[in-house]
């Protein structure tokens, strides 16, 4: 149990218990730019609860910055449990340094707050999962795909757990629906050599391409494709649908929406979702890092993750790991996603899936919704592959 301290600061007022939380996402290197959209989503949500008056407690961030190399995510994540003495960390973008960094957070009995989207197949009692698990992002995207195109899909992502896994869900779904998964090419992350992948499309000629790659080699291909659209008439044809898992509103600011125009995104959130908690969400946002920011599926899922613990402490009145876990069972927030709650069977969150396509404009344009939040089914275990 914590409790505030009782002596009064200048101001009169007393002050509040401080509790240390590990921050843990990539700002430099190859991914470093969705890792920014994170720490930025945290930072907002811990500076909303250390300014409530509902809160007799301050979050305090301790940072680190990985700098998207596996062997700095387990040399972070020890100093924060062990230097630091943090129960819970707010971190991870890929799969492998979560896999990593688990046996550290499990054998210390911490939490780790887990932002992104990922290939599922997965449950630890130590990990809050705030990011889509497949049957909220990626059975979506295939049911609307094989409903009004062509089943046959060319993947392209980028070589580690997320990307491969998914590939592997793409091809049980096409088989259970007699399609085909024409070709898939993995690239390793950071990769750039992106101009033999994009021929070996020109020359299959496929109806679907679905992109998974992540940061750097995404844009490298995004561009690419569009640089090489002047020589090859396939790749500017209406009739190719290009998809991705990934892409969001400060890419599609990065890259340009001229190479981007057109892709039909999965995700949970977007920034154009029309609901007055994504309105106020977008005016702090921009309120706090620019006016020119752009909120995205990864920036909202690391702020759920702040505002969960913040709730979590607050019911309990203690950080304890096992305290905190089952008080978040109980708790639900109006996030700009919609109504979302932490579900005790997995420890993954109820999310609304939806689709979008990318406008002239570089805004995202939604496609279809799910009429109520989707219960996480990490497992694929009720999940009809058959869609």
């Amino acid at each position: 149990m914590f409790s505030a301290d009782n002596s009064l600061t200048p101001g009169g007022s007393r002050s509040k218990a401080i509790i240390p939380v590990g921050v843990l996402y990539s700002v430099s290197g190859h991914y470093g730019g969705i890792g920014r959209e994170m720490l930025n989503g945290i930072m907002l949500a811990i500076e909303e609860v250390n300014a409530s008056k509902s809160f007799n407690f301050t979050l305090a961030p301790v940072i680190y910055d990985p700098g998207c190399n596996l062997d700095n995510y387990y040399r972070h994540c020890h100093d924060l449990l062990y230097q630091h003495g943090v129960k819970h960390i707010v971190g991870c973008y890929t799969s492998a340094s979560r896999k990593l960094i688990l046996p550290l957070v499990e054998g210390a009995d911490a939490l780790l707050w887990h932002s992104a989207r990922y290939e599922g197949f997965e449950s630890s009692n130590n990990v809050m999962y705030l990011g889509a698990a497949p049957n909220q992002h990626v059975l979506p995207m295939l049911d609307y795909v094989i409903n009004h195109y062509p089943a046959e899909i060319y993947h392209v992502g980028s070589d580690y757990i997320w990307s491969e896994e998914i590939d592997r869900i793409i091809r049980d779904a096409l088989d259970a629906r007699g399609g085909t998964l024409v070709q898939s090419q993995f690239l390793a992350l950071g990769d750039t050599g992106v101009e033999q992948v994009i021929l070996d499309i020109i020359r299959r000629r496929p109806p679907v391409v679905m992109v998974t790659l992540v940061g750097i080699s995404a844009y490298r291909f995004y561009r690419v494709w569009k640089t090489m659209e002047q020589e090859h008439e396939f790749l500017r044809s209406s009739s190719i649908v290009r998809l991705s898992l990934t892409l969001c509103e400060s890419e599609v600011a990065m890259v340009g929406a001229d190479a981007l125009e057109g892709y039909l995104v999965s995700a949970v959130y977007f920034q154009s979702i029309d609901n007055a908690q994504n309105r106020q969400f977008i005016q702090r946002y921009r309120s706090r890092f620019g006016e020119n920011a752009t909120t995205t599926v990864d920036a909202e899922a690391a702020w759920m993750c702040g505002h969960f613990l913040a709730k979590g402490i607050n019911r309990c009145g203690s950080d304890e790991t096992s305290a905190v876990r089952e008080a978040v069972y109980a708790e639900s927030l109006s996030a700009p996603n919609g109504i979302t709650r932490i579900n005790r069977e997995n420890n993954h969150a109820s999310l609304t899936p939806r689709l979008a396509r990318l406008g002239k404009d570089g805004r995202f344009h939604l496609l279809w919704q799910s009429p109520a939040p989707v219960i996480p089914d990490p497992w694929l275990t009720w999940s009809d592959f058959s869609l």
